[in-house]
């Protein structure tokens, strides 16, 4: 073969592998995973919970010889780098433009899901534009149902339950709740805000007719200092009940408003757990302030416990005491989908994501590939004494904890969709 050849033939396989090639990392080259996400500004607590509870994961997968890949050893290691978005969108788009060029290739955030949204159109304009940077973008909290149907993306996995599947599971407690004839809707004025209180309307017409909407109401995200007159029209309206997805400081200043004022009502929400909520209400929350989630410190099983307690050992601080089960799913799952593939390439990683099933500790969950919405059980908790039965932990050295008072399954979370998936 001659020299011309010989040129033209290495130049061909370059081309081929070229998609492949772009992403193989020598051994010593750490895999980056890029956090964005508000880790200052009013919401600047939930950024810092999901920074520990990925970090952790991380730390676990490295400790366990990292991501083995093929040709490779020892394996890849993890690398969680931090971009903080302040949860405005235009800094999260800024920020997925640094993740890429300093060399992430999985993206991951969560706590809004308007920055979701903007990150699955950014991405996906990047990743048809780019095809030897492409990104897998990890969602593990922004549940705007549209983001798994209308909006749903080939490059996009969502990791937690989004609202209607939130929605249905509280819905299940409050349809059993007999006595319960009046409830006020307060949400946060934006698009998760408003799915919520859309899905709320929607259910109770369906299986509570009898129940009025006393008040329905959104106000700005982050910005209300003062609940006070919020929750002086809730008590007023005489409604018995509160149904919210209000997180964070939304959430807990608006529980410790309803505190100050006397409301006797009942929270239905969905982040009541944590985040100084449970320690603002205090006593008047014991029987009365229910949360849904994918798992809770109290579900009673041996796993669990050990689990939880893993966790505290290596956060001890009570104020750091926010762990979630998802995110470690979420890290386990792409691991599991890196080594199946035996490279880093992002086609393989997501395709072989489409179809993970894992399981950490007990809980299990499985990604569906329709519309890359995960799939896993539902359990919803009411707030209680710590020591009181079923409430051997409590949040935050808080002395409250939540009891499980009702577990669906994956299959009895299950929502339909409406994603018409685009595979490159």
């Amino acid at each position: 073969m001659s020299i011309v050849s010989r040129r033209v033939l290495g130049r061909l396989v370059l081309a081929l592998c070229l998609p492949v090639c772009s992403f193989a990392q020598p051994a010593s080259s750490p895999i980056k995973i890029a956090l964005i996400e508000g880790l200052s500004g009013p919401f600047g607590n939930t950024g810092e919970a999901v920074y520990r509870n990925l970090l952790w994961a991380v730390e676990r997968v490295n400790a366990g010889g990292g991501v083995k890949l093929a040709g490779k050893a020892p394996g890849s290691v993890l690398q969680l780098d931090r971009y903080d978005s302040k949860g405005q969108t235009e800094e999260a788009l800024t920020a997925l433009k640094a993740a890429i060029d300093q060399g992430a290739r999985v993206v991951v955030q969560g706590n809004s899901s308007a920055v979701a949204a903007a990150l699955i159109d950014a991405i996906n304009k990047h990743n048809e534009r780019e095809p030897g940077k492409r990104v897998i973008f990890l969602n593990y909290a922004a549940v705007d149902p549209i983001l798994t149907n209308e909006k749903c993306s080939f490059w996009h996995f969502r990791f937690d339950a989004h609202a209607d599947m939130r929605m249905s599971a509280l819905m299940s407690v409050i349809k059993d709740d007999t006595a319960l004839k009046s409830v006020y809707i307060i949400g946060q004025d934006y698009s998760f805000g408003q799915a919520v209180a859309r899905e709320a309307r929607r259910q109770l017409t369906q299986l509570r007719p009898d129940v009025r909407i006393v008040g329905d109401e959104l106000h700005a995200v982050g910005r209300v200092k003062d609940f006070m007159p919020y929750v002086t029209k809730i008590k007023a309206s005489g409604a018995q009940a509160v149904i919210t997805g209000n997180w964070g400081n939304d959430l807990t200043l608006l529980v410790k408003a309803a505190k100050e004022v006397g409301y006797e009502g009942k929270f239905y929400t969905f982040y009541g757990n944590a985040l100084g909520a449970p320690a603002a209400i205090g006593e008047a929350g014991i029987g009365k302030v229910l949360a849904v989630a994918e798992w809770l410190p109290n579900v009673a099983t041996p796993q669990s416990a050990t689990f939880y307690q893993a966790f505290r050992q290596r956060f001890p601080t009570p104020a750091d005491d926010y762990v979630h089960m998802r995110m470690q799913l979420m890290m386990q799952a792409l691991v599991q989908s890196m080594e199946t593939s035996g490279i880093t390439d992002s086609v393989a990683v997501a395709t072989n994501l489409e179809r993970a099933k894992v399981n950490f500790y007990g809980q299990s969950g499985a990604m569906r590939s329709a519309d890359h919405q995960f799939q896993q059980p539902l359990v919803v908790g009411v707030m209680e004494r710590q020591g009181t039965p079923g409430v051997k932990f409590d949040v935050e050295g808080s002395g409250y904890g939540f009891r499980v008072i009702k577990t669906l399954t994956a299959a009895q979370a299950e929502q339909p969709t409406t994603c018409h998936m685009q595979r490159p």
